[in-house]
């Protein structure tokens, strides 16, 4: 846990100082325009795993012959997906309505080869918990893509500088887990160990892939309706959300989803770790998603300018949907760990059928704010299927869960209240304004903490102790 969590917060801090200036030397058209093409590159990346990176990591004792199967299908995979893109670049540029995404898409496809031979390697570490070597690997590439896009952004690359980051970031780790990690494929491809680990990992590919489409929608929309630079403005509200909403999750079910696996025959066991987990994510998660949404305004003027100030409402929507997307993951990974994948694929199925119902027709009934709403009915819906899943498959009943997040919720909320209505009654100036409700939020529930000493924080303090204490035991360590 402490080197994933030093993972993700060095990785964010850098993707947010990458953000600040970025946004400085690239327009929104520009960050509109890799936006655009997103849905059409994690859908083609979903192909080339196809949900076995999954099963390997499920199945107790994979063989040689295993990850050389799943090997040489991503390769292959890789190939006849770039083929693919190549072909059909133009006509994605003329659906858009923009002649520089052909190049841009050509270009940005080449990910899709190293991403296949970077997969077997990846999700070995995964299995085996090496998260201190993904940690240094992680944090040393972000790094050089910093620095390399930012000279570039800086040159007038525009665009282009963001494509080379891309590049750059999946490049990198892939040759150090090749000369790090002694596995080699094999020259076979066993049919029997494909259909072994398609049996799971065509649900988990399936569900993956369609959770991908039904989170890319909304950019397919916006860049197909709208402008570059509107789709450029959603991107950096929806970038700087996600990074509030899913760096803490990410962490945790980063490390826990192999716990999850181990622990699958145990249905008591896996309750009370999805209990302790979800507990914990929403005392950390709420208080940050509400700060966030009261002072989104001095937050985008100070971090990336006056130009990004369109922004500020598509983020304050989407904050609401983040506390949904914070807890979805934790409670979905515990159905794929017990092996229900064609169950899980089946209901994420209905839920993003039923959540795209929400986002076109937002988009229809109230064009942008109505494709906002919808994209925050869609996170919550998709959440409370989960809970559902989790109540019947493992046993921890679904109106428990929400119990059992009740307490935080409602202080969140009335905190909220309290520092808006603090905000609204001095009518301070704009940096006045976001401290005194950041003031105001902390202290009532900090204090709420203290004194009510509620489960969700007695949960966060026994995650926290144990960090704090190894810290300081190192420095009496070194001062003796």
């Amino acid at each position: 846990m402490i080197w994933t969590v030093l993972q993700k917060y060095s990785t964010m801090f850098i993707k947010f100082i990458s953000g600040i200036i970025l946004a400085r030397l690239l327009t929104p058209f520009d960050y509109g325009c890799i936006g655009m093409l997103m849905i059409f590159m994690v859908l083609a990346e979903a192909f080339i795993d196809g949900g076995f990176g999954s099963a390997l990591i499920q199945k107790k004792r994979p063989t040689q012959e295993d990850y050389s199967t799943i090997f040489w299908f991503n390769v292959g995979m890789s190939v006849l997906l770039y083929a693919i893109i190549y072909v059909s670049a133009p006509a994605i540029a003329r659906f858009y309505n923009i002649p520089l995404l052909c190049d841009v898409l050509r270009v940005q496809g080449v990910i899709l080869f190293i991403y296949a031979f970077n997969v077997i390697q990846r999700n070995q570490l995964h299995k085996k918990m090496n998260f201190k070597f993904l940690a240094i690997v992680t944090i040393t590439t972000s790094i050089s893509a910093l620095i390399i896009t930012i000279l570039m952004a800086y040159h007038g690359f525009g665009v282009w500088a963001l494509v080379t980051q891309n590049i750059i970031t999946a490049a990198i780790p892939a040759l150090i887990f090749w000369f790090y990690i002694k596995w080699r494929p094999i020259w076979t491809f066993s049919v029997k160990s494909f259909r072994e680990l398609f049996s799971f990992g065509i649900y988990m590919f399936l569900t993956h892939l369609v959770n991908r489409f039904g989170q890319q929608l909304q950019g397919l929309l916006i860049g197909r309706f709208y402008t570059a630079s509107t789709m450029g403005y959603y991107s950096k509200a929806d970038g700087t959300e996600k990074l509030a909403s899913t760096s803490i999750s990410s962490v945790m079910t980063q490390v826990t989803y192999p716990l999850y696996a181990e622990a699958q025959d145990d249905k008591e066991k896996l309750t009370n770790m999805i209990r302790r987990i979800t507990m914990t994510l929403t005392y950390i998660t709420f208080p940050l998603m509400f700060i966030l949404l009261l002072c989104a305004k001095p937050i985008f003027v100070l971090l990336y300018s006056d130009r990004w100030l369109q922004s500020v409402p598509y983020f304050q929507v989407l904050c609401l949907a983040g506390l949904a997307y914070c807890l979805q993951s934790a409670n979905l990974q515990s159905i794929a760990a017990i092996g229900k994948s064609r169950t899980m694929f089946l209901w994420t199925l209905f839920k993003r059928i039923v959540g795209i119902g929400f986002v076109v027709g937002g988009l229809i009934l109230w064009g942008m704010k109505g494709l906002l709403v919808g994209v925050v009915l869609n996170t919550w819906f998709a959440y409370l299927v989960n809970i559902s899943l989790v109540s019947k498959h493992i046993g921890y009943k679904w109106w428990r869960q929400l119990f059992d997040l009740m307490p935080v919720t409602v202080a969140s909320i009335v905190a909220a209240a309290i520092s808006y209505g603090c905000g609204y009654l001095l009518k301070l100036d704009m940096y006045p304004d976001g401290i005194l409700k950041l003031l105001v939020y902390s202290a009532i529930y900090l204090g709420w903490s203290f004194l009510a000493k509620p489960e969700a924080f007695v949960y966060f303090k026994s995650v926290v102790d144990p960090m704090i204490s190894k810290v300081r035991k190192r420095k009496q360590k070194k001062q003796l």
